[in-house]
């Protein structure tokens, strides 16, 4: 008696291998669409804060966070600037200012209706005084030189996309608003981190090249400079 030989046939081999492909290219597809929206949702933050901070400077002639008079004339502001016309991390305190502008200027956007929330001024960074980015990290805008330059940074006003930001993700913002060189143009790495740890520029961009090949660093952040 011949036993009946048992297997797959190359039909059903083939129809196998169809499934597992497209079972696999949904999978690629998908991350392709998260990495997408990251990328969309940084610069989108990027633009909407830049816009807020010249809005803000056309309407009052004075830096959010830096104005003297916001008690006066913004709504729920509970603290001033010193008016030395930077946004400073540690600022000079005149009567009724607070010295960390940086945090200040999340509470003169908000209250004075350029961006969204409410946020209030505190001495420290969190939720309920400044906003973050899509990996939980706060967006610093700040006058400093706590950016990458093919040569000695400058102090400028800059606004910073907080720590935890995929190399990969700032390499694909980088590319779509500037020049793509993490040392020139508009947008560039930053080691900066409002908290947590920070970056470590060798891990995330190497003479402006920003490292997306083999293992990518994932806690890296960038800067949009003024």
């Amino acid at each position: 008696m011949i036993r009946k030989q048992e297997g797959f046939t190359l039909i059903e081999i083939a129809i196998v291998l169809v499934i597992i492909g497209l079972l696999l290219g949904g999978v690629l597809k998908g991350q392709e669409l998260i990495t997408s929206a990251r990328v969309r949702n940084l610069i989108s933050q990027q633009d909407g804060v830049k816009a807020a901070y010249f809005g803000f400077l056309d309407r009052f002639r004075a830096l959010p966070g830096d104005y003297t008079q916001a008690t006066t004339n913004i709504s729920g502001a509970t603290g001033n600037g010193n008016g030395n016309g930077q946004i400073e991390a540690a600022g000079a305190v005149v009567a009724g200012s607070k010295p960390e502008e940086d945090v200040l200027v999340w509470e003169h956007l908000s209250r004075a209706g350029f961006i969204n929330g409410a946020y209030t001024w505190a001495a420290t960074y969190s939720t309920a005084s400044a906003p973050t980015n899509p990996y939980a990290m706060y967006l610093v805008l700040r006058y400093d030189n706590a950016y990458a330059d093919s040569g000695a940074p400058s102090v400028r006003h800059n606004l910073k996309t907080g720590n935890q930001v995929p190399a990969d993700i700032l390499a694909e913002v980088d590319r779509k608003v500037d020049d793509g060189n993490a040392q020139l143009g508009t947008f560039r790495f930053s080691a900066f981190s409002a908290t947590g740890t920070a970056p470590t520029a060798a891990n995330c961009q190497t003479t402006g090249t920003w490292k997306v090949t083999g293992t990518v660093e994932p806690n890296c952040g960038g800067a949009s400079l003024f």
